[in-house]
C-alpha cells in the first residue's frame, strides 16, 4: 500500500510540514493523528472538508485518526484567522453541536471499534486549575515567540483579548494529552493553524524530549477566489435537514471549470489516474467530469441512493423540455393562498431562493427569475392557483436553482 503522505501530497493537501522525511518515515507504519474542529455550529460545512478527508484517506491507509472537537478550546475561541472576539458559548450549546458534528463525521470515517476516535477536550482541559496549567504548561511557552505568529500579530491592530492569547497553550496541551493517552505523534490542520501546531511539536519535545510532527493544508478557495464553502444560498452545509443532497449536488457540479481536475482529487476517492483522464475533458464534456465530482462527493456524505436520486433529478431539470424528478428541493403553499394570490416576489422570498423580496425584485428585472419554464417580465406578478402545474409550480432563480411549489 502506498505511504499515506505521498498519496495526501499527489492529491494537494499537503502545504507544509516540520519534518518531510520523518513524517515519510512514521507513515510507514501505522500510528494514530489527530484534528481539531471548531464546535461552534451544529453542522460542518464544505469548508471544513479538507481536514475531514485528510482523516478518512489516513484512516484507509491504516492509521488511526482522531477527531477532536474543541468543547474546552471553544469556550475560548481561536483567534487565528478572525479580526475580533469569537462569540462565547455555553456548554451546553457545544455538547450539541459535538454530538451533530459526530453524526456526521461518522459519514466518511469509520467509528466502530475504536477505528476513529471523536473526543471532547473539554474532558482534559477543564480538570485543570490554573494556577498549576501555568506552572507546569505555560512555563514551557515564550512569550516573544507567541507574539511573532500569525495569529496573534494579524490581532495587533484590532485587539487581542487576553483569554485568546491562552488558545496556543491550550491547543498544544491537547497534542502534548493525546500523545501521552492514545501515542499520537502527528497533527495536521489548516495553513492557518501552523504556528499553533507548531507550539504543540515544541512541547513535546520540552516535556516529553519526544518527536511529534505538524503538517497543514492549503486554505482552498475557487479559481475566482471565492471561499470554499459558500453560495448564492448561502453556507453549504453538511446537514441534510440544512442543505438537501440535491442541493449539494448542485453544488458541486456547479464548480467552475479550472477548479474540476482539483476538486475531484481532494474531494472524492477516486484513484488519480481516473481524475487525469477526467480532468482532460474541455468543451461540453467537462460537463461529464463535474457530474462525477457531484456524484461521487453527494455519494459520500448522503449514500449512493440519495446521489443517484440528485443525479436523476439534476438530468431532467437540465434537460430540454424534461421533467422535474424526485429530489428537486420543495416548499409548500396552501391552497387558500393560492386562491387568493401570492407576489411572485414573496413566494421566491418564502421558498428560499431569494434572501429579501427586494432581491426578488432586482432578480426578475434582470430576467432571471422563472415560473414553470417562463421568464417573469414584470415584478407585480401574482401567482395563483391557476399556475399549478400537474399540481405544483416550478420555479427557477438564474440558470440552475430550482425549487418546487407543492399545495398544501
Amino acid at each position: 500500500m502506498n505511504n499515506v503522505y505521498d498519496v495526501l501530497a499527489e492529491r494537494g493537501f499537503v502545504e507544509q510540514v516540520s519534518d518531510e522525511a520523518g513524517i515519510r518515515a512514521l507513515l510507514e507504519e501505522p500510528i494514530t493523528c489527530y484534528i481539531g474542529f471548531d464546535p461552534t455550529a451544529s453542522s460542518f460545512h464544505v469548508g471544513n472538508l479538507v481536514p475531514i478527508m485528510a482523516l478518512a484517506h489516513m484512516q484507509r491507509h491504516g492509521h488511526r485518526p482522531i477527531a477532536v472537537v474543541g468543547g474546552g478550546t471553544g469556550m475560548i475561541g481561536d483567534p487565528s484567522g478572525r479580526s475580533e472576539l469569537r462569540k462565547m458559548m455555553t456548554p451546553e450549546q457545544i455538547q450539541a453541536n459535538l454530538e451533530a458534528q459526530r453524526a456526521q463525521l461518522a459519514h466518511f470515517l469509520d467509528l466502530d471499534d475504536g477505528k476513529a476516535l471523536v473526543l471532547n477536550n473539554a474532558d482534559w482541559l477543564t480538570k485543570w486549575n490554573y494556577i498549576d496549567f501555568l506552572r507546569e504548561i505555560g512555563r514551557h511557552f515564550s512569550v516573544n515567540r507567541m507574539l511573532a505568529a500569525e495569529a496573534y500579530r494579524a490581532r495587533f491592530e484590532t485587539g487581542l483579548n487576553f483569554i485568546e492569547f491562552n488558545y496556543m497553550l491550550l491547543q498544544s496541551y491537547d497534542f502534548l494529552h493525546l500523545y501521552r493517552e492514545y501515542g499520537c505523534k502527528l497533527q495536521m490542520g489548516g495553513n492557518d493553524q501552523w504556528g499553533n501546531i507548531l507550539a504543540g511539536v515544541d512541547l513535546i519535545r520540552r516535556v516529553e524530549e519526544a518527536t511529534a510532527y505538524a503538517l497543514v493544508f492549503p486554505l482552498i478557495t475557487t479559481s475566482s477566489g471565492a471561499k470554499m464553502g459558500k453560495s448564492a444560498a448561502g453556507a453549504v452545509w453538511l446537514d441534510s435537514e440544512q442543505v438537501s443532497s440535491y442541493e449539494y449536488y448542485q453544488y458541486w457540479i456547479n464548480t467552475e471549470d479550472p477548479d474540476v481536475g482539483r476538486f475531484l482529487a481532494m474531494f472524492t476517492f477516486l484513484p488519480l489516474k481516473d481524475i487525469a483522464a477526467l480532468s482532460k475533458l474541455e468543451g461540453a464534456k467537462i460537463r461529464e467530469a463535474k457530474e462525477v465530482l457531484a456524484f461521487e462527493a453527494t455519494k459520500i456524505l448522503h449514500g449512493e441512493e440519495q446521489a443517484v436520486k440528485a443525479r436523476e433529478a439534476s438530468r431532467r431539470l437540465f434537460a430540454k423540455g424534461g421533467a422535474v424528478g424526485e429530489g428537486v428541493p420543495t416548499a409548500e403553499a396552501s391552497m387558500d393562498d393560492l386562491t387568493v394570490g401570492i407576489a411572485v416576489t414573496e413566494l421566491f422570498n418564502r421558498v428560499g431562493l431569494c434572501p429579501s423580496r427586494g432581491a426578488a425584485r432586482r432578480l426578475i428585472q434582470q430576467g432571471g427569475a422563472y415560473v414553470n419554464g417562463t421568464r417573469i417580465d414584470s415584478v407585480d406578478l401574482v401567482i395563483t392557483d391557476q399556475d399549478l402545474d400537474g399540481g405544483a409550480i416550478l420555479l427557477r432563480a438564474g440558470k440552475k436553482r430550482y425549487c418546487r411549489v407543492v399545495v398544501l
